[in-house]
């Protein structure tokens, strides 16, 4: 089946609505999503929304504290837009019909909160539950306007260039749709549009332990890789201090906003450490304080460090982090009187496909937003809370950017797509291959391109993905594509981009550490790691 669409999103995070509801004051817009459409990294994000609301704040110091937690590599141009227009983009949520919380003392301002990295605080929030309720509203939105058309249980195969529609090189080539699987009818629809927007979300599930839902497989990197887009700083990992450590916990995140609500961390035997390592303490930068608690359990030989917030007391700990006091009662936590359990986990991806200042990727008619996307804003290191404010304020510039393209372009009948062609491909009859080899994939990610790096641990995770990314061409060649066999084909691609990145970059940055290069080095590498098809 062909379908026809102007805007062709994937992805249904705050990224891929936020943009659809602005795209389709212009046009139609179909909006794919693998599972159902409140599945998103987004749903997951419990901290909030990082913008200057308080009059004793200033985006001069929201810029700071950006450019710092960056490392060097944050483009300040780009800093500075995205914090200016941040006031702008939360009013337009609200709008929307999110609802954040008020100020117990002025039921007119939001309550903020502070986190790792900010010098005041400027975290508007929903209780702990930010990213839901901006899932929420944004898909009652969304499901209200009737030029949009979702397709849950979608997945996107691979996008469609004008070259490869006519199997041929020509000049001037650019994105013009995509082949999707159908997951519950095993068929794969062939997606011709005007614009297609990236907003695939994160890459968790290429690491063994992960804050991100099951979802995050790296879909849109890989994708973007394949069609030749630029793909840069792919080695800066952000991996969240502190996952509630539980074995019936699964990833879940214990948000930088307990921290920031007076949490200290602590060792198994009481003791606090991270005064050893940054004058702000537990409220240190996310990639310091989880290099902290790597250190100080590879030194202990524990499995887990602890956060307590004892000290706020049952009232106030029910009332600011209802869905985490909640959840760690279920598991036997009271975390008003005990400790919690965390470790570290892979969290957030600060490269990505390179785009400029409107969402372009390097493909015309290609866009790219939030997660998946590296807009210049992170540099080697997220402030906590930039992530939602980043994907809400380049969803708002890429819309009205492609409303300014729209009348330029034609679904062009001379560019015939041809429909998906199995090429004699049979039914996949060991799906255990597929298990094995994901399972490969983020143990030794885990163990080699993790936390702390080295030339020799980097050699060895290259070595081991070039001979499983073979396995698994092999495998897309002769059988019939799966959603299994896509994110599996996905993560291996970007597994590999990342130890490429990180292999590159002989220096010690941001969420970047290498035993080998333990300094920072701002004569050879103050710039970015960038690399596509052709570097493979």
């Amino acid at each position: 089946m062909e379908i026809y669409t102007d805007f062709l999103v994937l992805g249904t995070g705050i990224a891929g609505l936020s943009f659809a509801i602005r795209a389709s004051e212009t046009g139609t817009v179909a909006l794919v999503t693998k599972k159902e459409k409140m599945e998103s990294n987004t749903n997951y994000a419990q901290g909030g929304i990082a913008v200057v609301q308080d009059e004793l704040d200033s985006f001069e110091e929201h810029i700071a504290d950006t450019l710092v937690c960056g490392a060097g590599l944050s483009r300040e141009e780009t800093v500075r837009f995205v914090v200016e227009e941040g006031p702008a983009r939360l009013r337009e949520l609200v709008e929307w019909g999110v609802e954040f919380t008020h100020s117990a003392e002025n039921a007119t301002h939001f309550d903020l909160g502070r986190e790792g990295g900010h010098s005041k605080r400027r975290v508007v929030h929903a209780r702990d539950l930010t990213g839901q309720e901006i899932e929420r509203a944004l898909n009652e939105k969304a499901g209200s306007i009737h030029n949009i058309q979702l397709y849950e249980n979608h997945i996107a195969v691979d996008l469609i260039m004008k070259s490869s529609a006519l199997g041929q090189k020509i000049e001037n080539d650019r994105c013009i749709g995509a082949y999707v699987l159908d997951i519950d009818t095993g068929e794969v629809d062939t997606f011709r549009a005007k614009f297609v927007m990236l907003a695939t979300g994160g890459i968790g599930k290429v690491y063994l332990i992960t804050t991100n839902p099951d979802i995050a497989t790296a879909d849109g990197v890989a994708m973007a890789c394949r069609a030749g887009a630029k793909i840069a700083n792919m080695e800066f990992i952000q991996f969240h201090p502190t996952c509630l450590f539980h074995p019936e916990a699964k990833s879940f995140l214990i948000s930088e906003a307990v921290r920031g609500e007076g949490g200290v961390l602590k060792l198994k035997n009481g003791e606090t450490f991270m005064e050893k390592y940054h004058p702000l303490k537990s409220l240190a930068p996310r990639d310091i304080v989880a290099r902290a608690i790597d250190t100080e359990l590879k030194k202990s030989g524990d499995e887990c460090v602890f956060l307590d917030i004892t000290h706020k007391g049952r009232d106030f700990l029910s009332a600011r982090f209802p869905n985490i006091y909640a959840r760690c009662l279920d598991l036997g936590i009271d975390m008003a009187t005990e400790p919690i359990p965390v470790a570290p986990a892979e969290h957030y991806l600060c490269g990505g496909v390179v785009v400029n200042e409107h969402g372009e990727t390097t493909i015309p008619g290609l866009f790219a937003c939030g997660e998946v996307s590296c807009t210049g804003l992170h540099g080697a290191n997220r402030l906590a809370s930039n992530s939602l404010l980043e994907a809400a304020v380049l969803a708002h510039r890429s819309a009205m950017r492609v409303s300014q393209l729209f009348k330029e372009i034609n679904h062009d009948e001379q560019f015939p797509i041809a429909p998906w062609d199995p090429k004699g491909a049979t039914r996949i009859d060991e799906a255990a291959l597929i298990t094995y080899n994901w399972e490969e994939i983020r143990r030794f990610m885990w163990q080699y391109v993790g936390i702390v790096r080295s030339d020799k641990r980097l050699k060895r995770a290259q070595h081991r993905i070039d001979m499983i990314n073979n396995e698994i061409d092999a495998y897309y060649r002769d059988f019939i594509v799966t959603r299994d066999l896509l994110e599996l084909r996905n993560i291996a691609l970007t597994a590999k981009l990342i130890v490429i990145c990180a292999r590159m970059r002989k220096e010690s940055r941001g969420l970047h550490y290498t035993l080998d290069y333990p300094e920072r080095d701002d004569r050879l590498w103050l710039k970015d790691t960038v690399i596509s098809r052709n570097d493979l």
